[in-house]
């Protein structure tokens, strides 16, 4: 999985991008379609991202999914329809066998990148693995994290960057982490929508900046990232979850033609 998305005929970065929690299969599917037409077209490899259920919500009564087997039916589907590989979060040890039965990629949520069993688990499936770094860790500590996924047998890791809290309600990326990440021998993706992210708002509902995917994105893509990590929506205003920080879907294939031409510059 991981020489298929970066040792690609056009030398693009690869993307994962989809909607933050999977809402419906109509909804996914219509998503799917659209971002396959634009990366088939640039020449990006691509995978479809959506959580089959969002654990890590801030207040009870956060809408967390349509229920875990519908959910990743819908992930399958959508692989079975358009021949993309998908992802999904997983947030517990005994969820990773469960979801490695329907999705390519595992995803380790940045909160959860230090416990062991969950990485452990997630190895034992053999599935390719993307852990995200801690926004309290340094990149140099996510080192460890990876170790845990290669002990346990399995060398198909990825890490991604989503940026480091900064005092209660704001995140920073620093984008010397990417290369720090990249000397460990692992892709590393820039998680342009969650960096944007303002946690713990009065009112329980993170906030976010998404005019400035495009600026992130293009450092990312500037500085050498191997893929990018975008969540994307028709309409964030009604997103279920995460819409604060989410790129608007028809805005999509503007920002990744920008960025292609970035890339193609450095290469």
């Amino acid at each position: 999985m991981i020489e298929q998305l970066k040792n690609n005929k056009t030398g693009n970065f690869f993307l994962l991008a989809g909607p933050c929690v999977i809402e419906g299969e109509e909804m996914a599917m219509r998503i799917a379609e659209k971002i396959v037409n634009i990366t088939d077209k640039l020449g990006i490899p691509y995978v479809f991202k959506g959580s089959y259920r969002k654990a890590n919500r801030s207040r009870l009564d956060s809408f967390m999914g349509i229920g875990d087997e519908k959910a990743l039916k819908v992930l399958e589907k959508v692989h079975n329809t358009f021949g993309v590989p998908t992802v999904t979060d997983i947030h517990a040890a005994d969820e990773a066998a469960m979801a490695a039965d329907y999705v390519d990629i595992l995803q380790i949520p940045a909160f959860l990148c230090r416990q062991t069993d969950l990485l452990v688990a997630a190895a034992q499936t053999g599935k390719t693995i993307n852990i995200k770094k801690g926004q309290f860790l340094s990149p140099l500590a996510m080192q460890f994290a990876a170790d845990k996924v290669i002990e346990a047998g399995n060398k198909n890791v990825m890490l991604t960057e989503r940026g480091t809290t900064f005092g209660y309600q704001d995140l920073v990326i620093d984008y010397r982490g990417i290369p720090e990440m990249q000397s460990f021998g692992y892709p590393v993706i820039l998680d342009v929508t969650h960096s944007l992210q303002q946690p713990n708002q009065t009112n329980g509902v993170t906030g976010g900046m998404p005019q400035l995917i495009e600026t992130v994105a293009k450092a990312g893509i500037a500085v050498g990232a191997d893929g990018l990590f975008i969540e994307t929506h028709e309409n964030p205003a009604v997103a279920k979850s995460d819409g604060a920080n989410m790129l608007k879907l028809d805005r999509l294939e503007g920002l990744l033609t920008k960025l292609v031409k970035i890339r193609e510059a450095i290469m």
